[in-house]
């Protein structure tokens, strides 16, 4: 199949005119183009729809000439991952309304008006016989649209649950906009994305007009997150003031939801068996691509056929686009970000095993050498070890040797003075690692980023369908082993399941549910997603619809074991062929002299004698008392400019009267704090 592929070119932009006098509302006309004209074309509509596609803030990508790494940056904040200071959300006190003035509220209404605009007139243009070109193209281009506003109303589910539903432009008159500015329950607005994508599901074609398009089963895939987001978020905060008609739900207090009823429990199984059959439409037809790696390091991702969608990046001459991922992956594992501990240790043996089970054949976490040996090869895929090359035209990596000139890994760069270019955990994350000396440190990279790949249908599909029924039936053993079979692990899941020791599981967040540990299985099925979706940038999504952070409290993130043995490669390094003698690093521990300490106290109480704390060098550090999460927090707060225009009175300031209620546990008022 023709692979579908996102070119960062800069293709027709359309500026967007105020139209409304309720900012929140706002967006730019497209500039000075009259509608009787415009749209009247097919690269009309594709050339609105390419402005969509160019947004970084909707489809997942690694940035355009930006400083970071990209998609894999994105899980950072969560027991997966993390940077050097921890996200605010986990830290009481450092969340507040309106945090850092940032709005996003207004932000997804801003590109909500923008496909709008496009919904309410392209299709009557359609109808009426006014539109010149290929009828399946024009009708692709519609679909991709209901696409972009289902996609643009699932990241405003998935951070403020309740939403206005808005299908039309709106004019400029205050207490119409104050109207359509009402929230509905969460559950219409899942129902809304999934209309939507059925809508974009039937108009797209499975393969687009143009190479750099989405496809109908792009659709289907997002359906199948979508109604699993819900069915699972609605089932695990049931009776919270977070689900619609629970306990303290604010929508209960809005005078126009005062007839509103719901059948939870038929909802649930709903969402539920949306996301089994979406998932299966996906997972069926697209095979699984042999090279993991691969998915992640490749320039071209064309030839692989479980990415539905990608974006590509090049230096051609007239064709410019570029990141820098594989820029900060070769120098020494850094960018910010550094896998957990915990993570790690969810990686089971080859034959399937969990590291502490009888005979599983695990050698500790002394080394890399023990740590790596007999795992599941996506651990040696993800996670960056000794003697790992990292460029065949070495620059700025500290590893190089004489006989080949070229760059390896050595030691994680924890001791980095830039925060940019350090790993805090001493696990340096391997995947996107591509090892072109064109690609080098100080040189720009261009991989191609996957933005929808099918591994997720299959893993939609079984969490969904045991979340449903029970059981695995259906097509799970299917999907399961397939996962299993292209990472090189022991198909057999259930010997997986019937050797985990869940009171050994405590570590990964994923394991709860409403503060209580799930079963073995339905561990094991999230087990299997934290590992094939690592640094995907959906972890907080799930553990935010699993309700798997009640139990956060004081939890002190740990990396590697770095003093039982690792901390020679800093203090004695013996590289093996080095062109040039390591630099030696001289090991101040926290709390133990005056001087500035530039590692964690092997003493420390949390680091069991062996283990590197990565909040816990410096006092001033946020995370260094531990993380906590704050019940509020599972929902974004509403800022408070949209209370202000929102009002009966336009102008007052009894924000009692406005249109939009406040999300569970936060104030209407900037810069307050939630309640618990």
């Amino acid at each position: 199949m023709k692979k579908q592929v996102i070119t960062y070119i800069g293709l027709l932009g359309m500026t967007l005119t105020a139209v409304s006098c309720n900012d929140f509302l706002d967006s730019e006309p497209i500039a000075e183009v009259t509608t009787n004209v415009y749209l009247h074309k097919e690269g009309d509509l594709a050339a609105y729809a390419a402005k969509l596609y160019d947004d970084n803030d909707i489809l997942p990508s690694h940035g355009s000439a930006t400083y970071n790494l990209g998609l894999f940056r994105l899980d950072n904040g969560t027991d997966n991952q993390t940077s050097n200071t921890p996200s605010k959300l986990f830290v009481k006190g450092q969340y507040h309304v309106s945090e850092d003035g940032t709005n996003l509220w207004k932000s997804y209404m801003k590109k909500i008006r923008s496909t709008n605009y496009f919904l309410e007139r392209v299709p009557n243009y359609l109808e009426q016989g006014q539109i010149k070109g290929n009828s399946t193209n024009i009708k692709h281009y519609i679909g991709e649209m209901y696409f972009f506003r289902a996609y643009i109303y699932y990241m405003a589910l998935r951070d403020f649950g309740d939403f206005p539903i808005v299908k039309n432009e709106l004019d400029d008159d205050y207490n119409n906009v104050r109207e359509a500015s009402r929230r509905r329950p969460r559950n219409e607005v899942a129902r809304f994305i999934l209309e939507d994508l059925d809508n974009a599901y039937n108009l797209m074609s499975k393969v687009p007009p143009m190479s750099n398009r989405l496809t109908k089963d792009c659709a289907a895939l997002l359906k199948s997150r979508v109604a699993l987001f819900e069915g699972t978020w609605e089932k695990y905060h049931k009776g919270t003031a977070f689900v619609p008609g629970g306990n303290g739900w604010p929508g209960a207090s809005a005078d126009y939801l005062k007839g509103f009823t719901i059948d939870l429990d038929k909802e649930i199984k709903f969402f539920l068996q949306q996301a089994v059959d979406a998932a299966d439409i996906v997972a069926s037809s697209h095979p699984l691509y042999g090279d993991y790696a691969a998915l992640f390091n490749s320039v071209d991702l064309s030839s692989m056929p479980e990415v539905l969608l990608w974006r590509r990046y090049s230096l051609a001459s007239g064709n410019t686009s570029y990141h820098w991922v594989v820029s900060y992956l070769q120098r020494n594992g850094g960018g910010n970000l550094g896998l957990t501990k915990s993570f790690v240790d969810s990686y089971l043996m080859k034959d399937g095993l969990p590291i502490y089970a009888a005979n599983s054949g695990y050698e500790g976490d002394d080394t890399y050498q023990h740590l790596f040996a007999d795992r599941d090869p996506r651990m040696d895929q993800t996670i960056l070890k000794t003697g790992d090359l990292l460029s065949t035209k070495p620059n700025l990596i500290e590893y190089i040797k004489a006989s080949d000139k070229c760059g390896y890994f050595y030691r994680s760069p924890i001791f980095e003075g830039q925060a940019e270019n350090s790993c805090v955990t001493g696990y340096s994350l391997r995947k996107g690692l591509n090892t072109s000396g064109d690609m080098q440190p100080t040189n720009e990279s261009y991989t191609g980023c996957p933005v929808f790949r099918a591994a997720e249908a299959y893993l939609n599909y079984i969490e969904a369908y045991y979340e449903l029924n029970g059981s695995l039936g259906g097509n799970c053993d299917q999907y399961w082993k397939a996962l299993r079979t292209r990472a090189g692990v022991s198909t057999d899941y259930q010997k997986t399941i019937d050797n985990t020791d869940m009171s050994k599981e405590t570590d990964d967040w994923g394991s709860y549910s409403a503060g209580q540990q799930v079963s073995a299985t339905l561990y094991n099925i999230r087990r299997e997603r934290r590992v094939e979706l690592v640094a995907e940038g959906l972890r907080l999504m799930d553990l935010k619809r699993w309700r798997a952070l009640d139990q956060v409290r004081a939890y002190q993130v740990r990396g590697v074991n770095f003093w039982d043995n690792i901390y020679k490669l800093y203090t004695q390094p013996t590289p093996e062929d080095a062109s040039e003698p390591l630099k030696s690093i001289s090991l101040i521990e926290y709390g133990n002299t005056s001087e500035t300490a530039n590692i964690s106290a092997k003493s420390d109480q949390y680091a069991s004698g062996k283990y590197l704390l990565p909040y816990r060098k410096n006092k001033a550090n946020i995370g260094f008392d531990g993380l906590t999460w704050t019940t509020a927090n599972y929902l974004y707060p509403i800022s408070n400019v949209e209370f202000k225009l929102t009002t009966a009175v336009e102008g007052s300031n009894d924000y009692s009267t406005s249109s939009i209620y406040q999300n569970p546990g936060w104030s209407t008022e900037d810069g307050t704090l939630p309640n618990e």
